[in-house]
């Protein structure tokens, strides 16, 4: 099989500069066609940078990139016709249905033949069909975002950001839209800074930060190969918890609700801590003991959470 029917995209040594910031830092990847690859990183890390690039809103610094088979920088044309784009911040007219939005940039994408209806369908808005969008909730919205990202029936779709800003609830149906769309056999390009969003809907994802990308492969790949501790959380301990438990060799982390966070390699970590305590007469009103996921990774790998942003130079992504 021949790289332009294996591959849906391909990156090559992909550089962009602003200035004295290089928001993204010589990174490389394929993504294979009918594939959810997710770019996993903070904001600010070069996500949205990454596939603004892949999907010729911007030109990149040095690198190649190839988009089913045509470089990005020379054939921008033909290419607008066979991707859908879903971007940040994504909003459309309030006083028009959710039909009415579909037939609108259906006639602007110049799609005779678009099923309006079964796009209503794929993402659930039946229901909603006659709605406004002013009177849509975040997650409506999103839905249809994405529907009007798949008016030209795409070969690939890049999907910035779907789900920020929506409660878990929204979060939850958007997935569902989203995982109609990989059994459809569409190539997604997915970025994010959700764990449980990577690892649910991605087959590869790349684990980016600052410009980097720091470890590639299926979310079951990374997990297993940088899980070589478990997580305890003892739930609403004491105040003389976290000193005890640092004062027996582990590093301890507070959460929220007086949770604390302690890494340990061995069951035996487990038991020590939990006589430590014990002998201390101190307290804590639950326990859970856990294997790291993809933040849990993300953290080992970078020192910051998943949810930090990270801005440098005034641009944030």
């Amino acid at each position: 099989m021949n790289k332009a029917t294996e591959y849906a995209i391909e990156v090559e040594n992909l550089t962009k500069s602003y200035g004295d910031l290089l928001a993204v830092n010589d990174i490389s990847f394929t993504v294979g066609k009918g594939e959810v690859f997710a770019l996993l990183g903070p904001n600010g890390a070069g996500k949205t940078t990454t596939v603004e690039i892949i999907d010729t809103i911007r030109t990149p610094t040095s690198g190649k990139v190839t988009l089913l088979g045509m470089d990005v920088t020379k054939y921008k044309h033909d290419i607008v016709h066979r991707i859908g784009v879903l971007p940040q911040g994504f909003t459309s007219f309030d006083r028009i249905t959710v039909r009415e939005t579909l037939q609108y940039y259906s006639r602007l994408y110049h799609c005779r033949n678009t099923d309006i209806d079964g796009l209503i369908g794929l993402v659930n808005l039946t229901d909603k069909r006659d709605e406004q969008y002013k009177n849509l909730s975040g997650g409506l919205k999103q839905r249809l975002g994405i529907a009007i990202s798949l008016v030209n029936d795409p070969e690939v779709v890049f999907l910035d950001e779907p789900t920020t800003g929506l409660d878990p609830r929204a979060r939850h149906e958007v997935w569902q839209v989203l995982q109609g769309l990989k059994k459809a056999g569409k190539t997604v390009l997915l970025t994010t800074h959700y764990m449980e969003e990577a690892e649910l809907l991605a087959d590869m994802v790349a684990i980016i930060s600052r410009g980097k990308i720091i470890a590639m492969g299926s979310p079951v790949e990374l997990i297993h190969n940088n899980a070589d501790t478990q997580i305890l959380t003892l739930q609403s301990a004491d105040e003389k918890v976290f000193e005890i438990v640092r004062r027996i060799g582990f590093e301890p982390v507070h959460t929220n609700h007086n949770n604390i966070r302690i890494r340990v390699e061995h069951t035996e970590d487990v038991q020590q801590i939990l006589s430590a305590i014990k002998d201390a007469g101190s307290f804590y009103r639950g326990l859970d003991v856990r294997k790291p996921n993809l933040e849990e990774v993300f953290l080992k790998l970078t020192g910051e959470a998943l949810r930090d942003g990270y801005v440098e130079g005034g641009e944030a992504e």
